[in-house]
């Protein structure tokens, strides 16, 4: 697909963020509740709940790649991407309702049927998400639209994110907890799906048409010049990092409302609500700070709040509840910035080799990105549950969580705070070597040597 240097339509910029109810849903609610199903509900021991929903998720880091080398080399009346973003999208909504049917209640058959499905349903998602991320690059060659086309992207993902992360809670307890509560909830984050998917779909098929660029003869040249690109090398193992450290906020706050907050019920809900709400609000703020600082700059500055914020919260159980929430949001706020300048980051390397190399090669890039950020999340829960078992958390099969001893709860606490503000700020460091900026991209020839490469600005 051949971009353009104009503005977008709004309703393309609309159609293409409704993409993201699709990748907020299942981005958030397997972090959030899978785990806590698994320890709470179906009585797997932590250790081993984490491995199962590790394992799953990891198996994209070999889908997405072949993922997107297939959309690469697709060609349709419907383009090369939309295709697997109808396909893919309807798929995962059947096969994420299944996960959560319980067919063999608990024990563990139960746990490798969720094990299975869960690997099912995350190669669904390969076959949406890594078409789905490729299209910012194929869509507009101007890299401040890129930018817009990202914020409404994030707008619609933290509105996904506030929806299925809060109200899926909310649904289990309102189905009656337990193996019912959590049927009605995979019927419910279906559905969701299947919206985002029909709206991307259908609100994507007046972009801007064309061919998309010949491919790397194989699977392993392809991943070749990929890792010869400086700029996404750095980027994508900043992101992979912070994606893990996301993810443990997400696998812990189940555990954190039952075992600190002591809100089973609410807790939850409201802790998504301060988390998302306000990035909804800031969003214009960050787009406005990284026009003024440099898209890495914001990263930066971004993932240092998000760091602080989860840092803070190690005071959580001498705090009041209303200054844990208000914590929260300023987490959410750092972590608004950073997925907006991480992924508006992504298409400039992408553009950027398509100017050295002279081929455009979205596919290879995106199922790169979106093999890594699937590891990270995959990680995240593992690692979280890893400290549960080191911690002595009990498991339980009656939907409620067992009394735990204080050193479970302390493990809760840490996994929650401590452990994403390292993984979150630590690799900011590794930005170093993320060399891009507008006029840069603007410069490089096609066929240039990446190590040719002038930078213009080493400010940023």
């Amino acid at each position: 697909m051949t971009g353009t240097g104009g503005s977008l339509p709004r309703r393309v910029h609309a159609g293409y963020a409704l993409g993201s109810l699709v990748t907020g849903a299942f981005g958030t609610v397997p972090g959030l509740l899978l785990l806590p199903y698994l320890t709470d509900t179906l009585g797997v021991a932590a250790g081993v709940a984490a491995l199962l929903v590790l394992l799953p998720k990891a198996w994209d880091v070999l889908v997405n790649p072949v993922a997107g080398r297939i959309s690469d080399r697709t060609r349709s009346r419907w383009g090369a991407r939309r295709p697997y973003l109808l396909g893919g999208g309807l798929a995962l909504a059947v096969l994420f309702a299944a996960i959560f049917a319980a067919p063999f209640g608990a024990g563990p058959a139960a746990g490798t049927y969720v094990a299975l499905a869960f690997l099912a349903t995350a190669t669904a998602f390969a076959f949406f998400q890594v078409p789905y991320v490729a299209m910012p690059a194929e869509l507009t060659d101007d890299p401040a639209e890129r930018t817009r086309l990202m914020s409404w992207r994030i707008a619609v993902l933290a509105l996904a994110i506030l929806v299925s992360g809060a109200v899926a809670p909310a649904v289990v307890t309102a189905g009656g907890d337990g193996v019912p509560g959590h049927r009605w909830m995979g019927l419910f984050v279906a559905a969701l799906i299947v919206a985002g998917t029909v709206g991307a779909f259908l609100g994507t098929r007046s972009a801007p048409a064309g061919t998309v660029g010949e491919s790397e003869p194989s699977l392993r040249a392809q991943l070749a010049v990929a890792g010869r690109n400086r700029p996404f090398r750095a980027l994508l193992v900043c992101f992979v990092i912070q994606s893990a450290g996301v993810a443990t906020v997400l696998a812990g706050v189940k555990y954190f409302a039952d075992q600190v907050l002591r809100a089973p019920d609410s807790g939850p809900t409201l802790l998504f609500a301060c988390f998302v709400g306000p990035a909804l609000l800031v969003m214009p703020l960050w787009t406005r700070a990284g026009a003024r600082l440099g898209k890495r700059a914001a990263l930066v500055a971004a993932s240092l709040l998000f760091a602080a914020g989860a840092l803070a919260l190690v005071a959580s159980p001498a705090l009041p509840a209303a200054g844990v929430y208000a914590v929260v949001a300023l987490i959410g706020v750092g972590y608004a910035g950073q997925q907006v300048f991480a992924l508006a980051m992504l298409p400039d390397c992408i553009a950027y080799d398509t100017a050295r190399t002279g081929r455009r090669q979205a596919g290879v890039f995106t199922g790169l990105w979106t093999a890594g950020e699937t590891f990270g999340l995959a990680l995240g829960p593992g690692i979280y549950g890893l400290v549960l078992q080191l911690s002595g958390y009990v498991s339980s099969s009656t939907g409620v969580a067992a009394d735990q001893s204080a050193t479970a709860r302390l493990g809760v606490l840490l996994g929650f705070t401590v452990l994403p503000a390292l993984l979150v700020a630590a690799p900011v460091a590794l930005l170093r070597g993320y060399t891009l900026t507008p006029a840069d991209l603007a410069a490089v020839a096609p066929g240039s040597d990446d190590q040719g490469f002038v930078v213009a600005d080493e400010s940023r």
